[in-house]
């Protein structure tokens, strides 16, 4: 199979380097009340009427928990030699407390045999959003217990499996979490309170911080760290409004969930912009989260392209936009690792994996055949953004596509497809994409130099 974009010959990689794609437990798993698994609140969420944008759910998704030998095959016809997913905590802890699920467990052991087989690295994700529901009846990320219970339920992944996998994240996307789940609804569990999302975000990093330790105490030898979304905060102009607001921005939303976990301490900037009074922190909290990471991941998709204008300034989108509507800003992943790094190295900055990057397009199945050149395209700009970034003396050890597969995107339903593998979700056939080609023969391509 061959593509019309040339593959760039000027990118070489050092021969450690760890390539990989990436997925989520209810983005793909489907199986929702099969062997024990408990409701998530995503599967609360996705069967409320009006909440996604198609009126889909993720009941089957890509039916991966049928068809994960499958598609353990087909992430080693890619070449790459990690896989990142995440555990659905309700279908190893039905109520987030209490009992474990042996069938829940043992899917994952499968996963993990499957995985091992093909020599590929697996790479865990103790929270990709779906809160057992039962948790979130008691009150969800605004009840601070939950954050304790979330430490228990790690201990337990990382005493069973942290001899067999790479790496164990604590959360991935916090700030999603709490900013689309509590602050505009857009996300489960649809709350709409800016402040109940301050709040949440703190019991998120001291969950992380609670779990550090717990999975410590049970001397996991995988790496430990955690995953943010993360994305340069530009001013549309050079107006002394916009500068002070692009800050802002960066503050509350990289800094925000960065200056705790490295410094020990929230940005300044982001709460003298704010009622402190509404926003409950305890003595130790921030020394429970400020702990040693083995790895910092970092998801990047879009820049933030700050105006104060009314109405705001648009960005010009040279590169065009993706079917997200999300600018194509390659340069911003550099921008982004090159700050991190510059800002964080004299903290213990660790290792950085990029967890997550990749575009939604409309792509269409045609001859048995998915010609994604505007894929293409971005995979080879934010490759190089990555190069450039290493260049810089930025440390890092690792590239993980998202998505292996097109999947439930969320509030947007079956609309949007990110994946290297294409999902015709009627009959569960997977095609793999021109770009899953490309990724393959890059990577082998790296094996030369």
């Amino acid at each position: 199979m061959t593509n019309q974009v040339s593959m760039s010959t000027a990118l070489h990689f050092p021969s450690d380097f760890t390539w990989g794609v990436a997925t989520s437990a209810y983005q793909i798993e489907g199986a929702a009340a099969v062997d024990g698994r408990g409701p998530s609140i995503w599967d609360t969420f996705t069967h409320t009427a009006g909440k996604v944008i198609d009126g889909s759910n993720g009941d089957v998704a890509c039916d991966h928990y049928h068809r994960y030998a499958e598609d353990v095959e087909n992430i080693a016809a890619l070449n790459v030699s990690a896989y990142r997913f995440s555990i659905s905590w309700s279908r190893v802890q039905p109520s987030g407390h209490g009992a474990w699920n042996e069938k829940g467990f043992d899917f994952y052991s499968r996963l993990l045999d499957k995985l091992a087989e093909k020599n590929i690295a697996a790479h865990v994700t103790l929270y990709h959003w779906d809160l057992p529901q039962v948790l979130q009846d008691n009150g969800g990320w605004l009840n601070r217990d939950t954050a304790s219970h979330f430490a228990v339920y790690a201990a337990e992944v990382a005493r069973r499996f942290g001899a067999r996998v790479a790496s164990i994240a604590t959360h991935n996307e916090p700030w999603c979490t709490a900013n689309l789940g509590y602050g505009n609804g857009q996300f489960a569990p649809g709350f709409k309170d800016p402040v109940a999302a301050l709040q949440v975000s703190h019991h998120l990093l001291l969950s992380h911080g609670l779990a550090m330790t717990a999975m410590r105490a049970v001397k996991s030898p995988a790496k430990l760290g955690i995953v943010l979304n993360q994305w340069t905060a530009m001013p549309a102009t050079d107006s002394p409004a916009d500068k002070a607001e692009a800050e802002w921005e960066y503050a509350r939303s990289v800094q925000w969930f960065m200056d705790p976990i490295f410094k020990g301490s929230y940005p300044q900037i982001a709460l003298d912009r704010m009622d402190q009074s509404l926003f409950i922190v305890f003595e130790n909290d921030l020394k429970i989260i400020h702990q040693k990471l083995d790895f910092l991941g970092v998801n990047y998709y879009v820049r933030a392209f700050v105006s104060t204008e009314n109405p705001p300034r648009k960005p010009e989108g040279k590169l065009g936009f993706t079917d997200m509507g999300w600018e194509i800003y390659p340069q911003g992943l550099s921008d982004l690792l090159i700050g991190l790094h510059r800002e964080y190295q004299e903290y213990d900055l660790p290792p950085i994996y990029i967890t997550e990057n990749g575009m939604a397009s409309a792509d269409k199945l045609e001859d048995a055949k998915v010609d994604d050149q505007i894929r293409i395209e971005y995979l080879n700009r934010h490759l190089a953004a990555v190069a450039h970034a290493m260049e810089q003396g930025v440390g890092i050890r690792s590239y993980f596509y998202w998505s292996l597969m097109d999947n439930f995107e969320w509030n947007s339903g079956y609309a949007k497809r990110f994946g290297l593998i294409y999902v015709d979700y009627a009959t569960q056939q997977r095609t793999m994409k021109e770009s899953a080609y490309w990724y393959r023969d890059f990577i082998e391509a790296q094996k030369s130099f």
